[in-house]
């Protein structure tokens, strides 16, 4: 390495370098280019479709908030029979703490990071006036007890104390007030798009769908459009309609099986939507089908919703696998 504080020799033009020994900044700023034009150099960026192993705690008492890590569940005594793995996520969409998703950005496969979300940014900070004395007469006898989960006016809270007919309860979120320790780690960027699919209805949904990809030819109405603009406006009456022609085009689309487990899911059924559309815009397709399947074997894929057709025990069995509480869903209605 050179001494910046010593004075180097005036080279006549005998000293000078030779042609194949000068330095070529021009290659060297193209090596650079190249580099910065690689996205793996970059690391992860918003738009990547990423699956995440994470555990999240509170970090005052360290109460375990949620974890794709079995072992973890299982030692903290969460239900196992649900599955535990990895979550497909996609950066830049909210699904997870921004602050986390901040860490995220830059890095790699492989990659770990701990993050603390302020509470304010986790779910909220704790509110004095969220918590309310109301009559009891607004809650169900079943509920009527210390710790119970109920549902007031289209409020969710936990029941504190029940003196007489008036009840205390506490409308914020059981975590408000609380800040989150979130530990992570990067396991695989999700290419191919069925698996960004897939994951994407886990995340969402939390259901394990059979989907599919496929063109489909399809009719559309389409507004004739006039071949001179120009000479078409002065001959045209304000008031007149446009003229529509009807046209095959293709529709890249996704195709669900429709399932009791999907029918009954409220996520689905109050923001089928939202949902949908976001599913279009995160996958690049033009709509999504949802395919509702009849065979001679299992008969409609809503059973016992009529009489004959496979008896109430069915339905029954639906909801509860699907873990809906049918009752809470007439109630919202």
């Amino acid at each position: 390495m050179s001494n910046d504080s010593e004075a180097e020799p005036d080279l006549d033009e005998s000293d000078e370098r030779p042609a194949s020994e000068e330095s070529h900044p021009e290659e060297v700023a193209g090596e650079t280019q190249d580099e910065q034009s690689d996205p793996d150099a970059d690391g992860l960026q918003e738009g990547d479709f990423i699956r995440l192993n994470y555990t999240a705690w509170t970090v005052e008492d360290d109460d375990l908030v949620d974890t794709t890590d079995p072992a973890v569940a299982e030692e903290e005594g969460v239900d196992t029979d649900q599955e535990f793995a990895p979550r497909t996520i996609v950066l830049g969409e909210g699904h997870i703490f921004p602050s986390v998703e901040d860490d995220i950005v830059g890095k790699g496969i492989g990659d770990t990071g701990s993050v603390v979300v302020p509470a304010a940014e986790a779910f909220g900070e704790f509110d004095d006036e969220k918590v309310r004395t109301i009559s009891k007469d607004k809650i169900s006898e079943d509920d009527q007890y210390p710790g119970a989960q109920v549902r007031v006016d289209g409020d969710e809270g936990f029941i504190e104390t029940i003196v007489g007919g008036r009840a205390r309860v506490d409308f914020n979120h059981p975590l408000a007030g609380r800040d989150i320790e979130y530990d992570y780690e990067v396991t695989e960027v999700v290419e191919e798009r069925t698996e960004k699919a897939e994951g994407l209805f886990d995340m969402l949904l939390d259901l394990d769908l059979e989907i599919w990809f496929q063109t489909d030819t399809v009719e559309e109405k389409q507004v004739v459009e006039a071949d001179d603009p120009d000479d078409s406006a002065e001959d045209e009456d304000e008031d007149s309609e446009p003229e529509f022609e009807t046209v095959e085009v293709e529709k890249e689309s996704l195709y669900i099986e429709a399932t009791p487990q999907l029918n009954m899911n409220q996520q689905w059924m109050m923001q089928k939507q939202q949902i949908g559309q976001q599913l279009i815009d995160l996958l690049g397709i033009d709509r999504i089908v949802v395919e509702e399947i009849i065979d001679g074997a299992g008969g409609m894929g809503m059973p016992g919703m009529m009489g004959g057709m496979g008896g109430g025990g069915d339905l029954e069995a639906a909801l509860e696998e699907a873990d809906i509480d049918a009752d809470e869903i007439a109630e919202d209605l």
